[in-house]
């Protein structure tokens, strides 16, 4: 598995999250409408991650069980509570994340938007994704893949999925307890 795997199955929630919201003649792409969002080019324009990647990582998220293949539309489907197990349990192993030095960037983790109200770190300095378009200074914190804020930027709800990914790989017990309970949430 590779970091860039768990950003994209997080998209594909959100995109399933977002789905739910519009008819189903919205989510019909004709020839001539919108490109798919669930294709292989449509995950490459929403995440900034090539086409090659991005098919290898659906390829090694299914193998893995992780993802299944929807009977009905054959899109990439993130089986949610195997996802969820695996931020929750094993993510802050397999993907370490350590404060960096100051810097701006996007806010991320308790200090994202998203979590600003629920979740308070006891600390005073935010921690924020690097980024040339971030207005926030603080200490900077690796993304799980490059093109994350951007991403995020395009995604309010992926952005909030990935925030509450980093209060976990960042937070103490009790504060990595509560982002874990807010996935759980989100993602039921």
């Amino acid at each position: 598995m590779k970091s860039q795997d768990v950003v994209i199955l997080l998209k594909l929630v959100s995109l399933e999250d977002d789905e739910r919201g519009f008819s189903s003649e919205l989510r019909q792409r004709g020839p001539g409408g919108r490109e798919d969002p669930y294709s292989v080019r449509g995950l490459e324009a929403a995440l900034g991650i090539s086409k090659t990647e991005v098919s290898a990582s659906l390829k090694r998220s299914i193998a893995s069980g992780i993802a299944i293949k929807d009977r009905k539309s054959g899109r990439p489907k993130p089986n949610r509570r195997h996802l969820r197990e695996f931020i929750v349990h094993g993510l802050k192993f397999v993907f370490p994340v350590r404060p960096g030095p100051m810097q701006r960037g996007m806010p991320t983790a308790f200090a994202a938007s998203a979590l600003r109200e629920s979740l308070h770190s006891a600390g005073s300095l935010i921690s924020v994704w690097p980024y040339a378009h971030g207005k926030e200074m603080g200490q900077s914190v690796e993304p799980l893949f490059k093109t994350v804020p951007e991403a995020a930027e395009k995604d309010e709800r992926l952005y909030a999925y990935l925030a509450l990914i980093d209060a976990i790989r960042l937070g103490h017990q009790r504060e990595a307890n509560l982002a874990a309970s807010m996935l759980k949430e989100r993602l039921e």
